[in-house]
């Protein structure tokens, strides 16, 4: 080789070592991205049975403000308000240890309802959801590990098939199953809320019977057509935003207590049934299974620990949270643990 070619390719080739070093590495995804990817293709069952189902539209999971509003006392009288936006939305709050991430959730409904007289109660406002815990394997979205979903006052646990968790304090009640999405390249799990009360737990354990709503994850909240729309975008929202649900966790208005939503009896709440009661609803920090180790709330304040009482896991699962804006009020929380149960 010549001193000119020679002088050409150090030249080329210094420039392309210094060109690959100053090329930024793809960025990690965000905590948004992360949510979006994980969150449930979620099948909700619809009732249009009696004036309370409102067609079906009782049954749509929205926004706690689907009303314009952050008065949790007129979400019922709302409900079939002219104007009343109920388009698809979900919120969800992360959590994340050096091992793990945590996600949580909450799907909203303004009525808890039933449509016979019998000794069944219905209640303004409905908070049920569930909880993912995804394991920091290397690759930019980890791998799902487990799922426990929120069935008004009761927690059902479930793994993927193929998870390297098994049982431990609580048995797996079954199979977490997966489905595509025709809105993203990823592969969803797939949970389902019954009609009128709204227990959620994995798909098929709950299932649609007859008309119902299959919502996909999205960055836009669509509005479904129907009572029997089997494709509808739901927007996720961040319960740690500016203006957020944790943000308001003291605004009177919306919460009767520390992660109660507020709701009274107007509206006709109750009528024609056994009753309706008050301040029935719980947000994630308020969400409790009476009869498992972990305490009111941690399902989302304190998902490592559940997670670690709820599973044998092998490896690491750290219980130390790089993000967690639960803590901020850990004091508060704790006081709350105290408080008499919520019955959803």
């Amino acid at each position: 080789m010549n001193a000119k070619r020679a002088i050409a390719t150090a030249l080329i080739t210094t420039g392309v070592a210094v060109l690959a070093a100053a090329a930024p590495a793809s960025a990690a995804p965000s905590r948004a991205e992360l949510a979006l990817r994980w969150a449930p293709i979620h099948h909700q069952d619809v009732d249009q049975t009696g004036s309370h189902a409102l067609g079906g539209k009782s049954d749509y999971v929205t926004r706690v403000d689907f009303d314009g509003n952050l008065n949790g006392r007129d979400n019922w009288d709302n409900t079939g308000a002219a104007g009343a936006d109920l388009s698809a939305a979900a919120y969800y709050s992360v959590a994340e240890t050096g091992s793990h991430w945590f996600i949580t959730y909450l799907f909203f409904h303004p009525r808890d309802w039933v449509d016979h007289p019998f000794f069944e109660t219905e209640h303004e406002n409905d908070g049920e959801g569930v909880l993912l815990a995804i394991e920091k394997n290397g690759t930019d979205y980890g791998v799902l590990r487990s799922a426990v979903t929120v069935a008004h006052s009761d927690f059902f646990s479930y793994l993927p098939a193929g998870s390297s968790w098994t049982a431990g304090r609580e048995n797996s009640d079954g199979t977490l199953q997966f489905a595509s999405s025709p809105h993203d390249s990823f592969q969803h799990p797939v949970t389902a809320q019954e009609a009128q009360g709204h227990g959620l737990k994995a798909w098929p354990q709950y299932q649609i019977n007859g008309d119902g709503v299959v919502y996909y994850p999205s960055t836009t909240g669509e509005t479904p057509s129907g009572p029997d729309d089997r494709d509808v975008r739901y927007r996720l929202i961040d319960i740690f935003a500016g203006d957020g649900l944790w943000a308001q966790r003291a605004n009177a208005s919306l919460f009767a207590g520390l992660g109660t939503f507020a709701g009274d009896t107007s509206g006709g709440c109750g009528t024609g049934t056994f009753s309706c009661g008050t301040n029935s609803a719980n947000a994630p920090w308020g969400w409790d299974d009476g009869d498992d180790v972990p305490v009111r709330g941690e399902i989302a304040t304190d998902p490592a620990k559940l997670s670690a009482e709820y599973w044998t896991i092998p490896g690491t699962l750290s219980r130390s949270y790089t993000y967690n804006p639960y803590s901020s009020a850990a004091a508060a929380l704790k006081a709350a643990q105290t408080l008499p149960r919520v019955t959803d």
